[in-house]
């Protein structure tokens, strides 16, 4: 998209990605309405908020089995911008996404889950490196902190049903964290490949072809 395509089509008060990423959401949930939480210290990062992620939607979804489905904004471009049209990726290039069975400790849904996003969007924004498929995530203990789960790392992968999408701003992947438990994630360390990352993700499809994380697996 063009500049000036740009600025006919949109208007400074037009959230320009945030309606491309709305948009996609639509094509899977149609007119359900998530649960949406904005940022959790209170205040816009683009206002001087720590929390680098915007907002998180939470979606329930019935698809392989009950699962909480959540999915960032913050990562990509969201706001009018006509200097980043048509660029080739917006902002980071990605969202982040998560799949989860609801815990039995969490009351209601997992506001860890979003802390996570938060301290990965941080990592991001500070080292300005920024996640892709096929890469893993030692989270140093338990994914959810003060849990007895044998989940404590992550893998990535392209969101099995967001994939990836187009906006006037660049390209956006929705990135799926996988949790990982401890062996499968030594596994990793052990060779610390993109193929060996794939052949463990190729493995987990079989049985869990949407990559949902079950805090509760062994």
């Amino acid at each position: 998209m063009t500049k000036e395509a740009y600025k006919q089509q949109f208007t400074e008060d037009n959230a320009v990605g945030w309606l491309a990423i709305d948009q996609q959401l639509e094509k899977m949930y149609g007119a359900t309405e998530p649960r949406h939480y904005g940022p959790l210290c209170g205040v816009h990062y683009m206002a001087g908020g720590s929390d680098p992620i915007d907002g998180v939607s939470i979606y329930d979804s019935n698809k392989q089995t009950f699962h909480r489905h959540m999915i960032s904004y913050g990562m990509s471009e969201l706001y009018y911008d006509e200097e980043k049209a048509g660029a080739e990726f917006s902002k980071w290039g990605f969202e982040f996404t998560f799949r989860l069975v609801p815990f039995k400790e969490d009351e209601g849904d997992p506001g860890w889950a979003m802390h996570v996003m938060n301290n990965l969007a941080r990592y991001v924004y500070s080292s300005g490196r920024w996640f892709e498929e096929n890469q893993f995530i030692p989270a140093n203990g338990p994914i959810r902190l003060n849990t007895e789960t044998d989940i404590t790392g992550f893998i990535t992968v392209v969101d099995p049903e967001l994939g990836r999408m187009q906006t006037p701003h660049g390209e956006v992947s929705f990135i799926q964290l996988v949790g990982i438990t401890s062996a499968e994630l030594e596994r990793l360390s052990k060779n610390a490949t993109t193929e060996e990352v794939e052949k463990l993700i190729n493995e987990l499809r079989i049985n869990n072809p949407l990559l949902i994380t079950d805090l509760e697996k062994k």
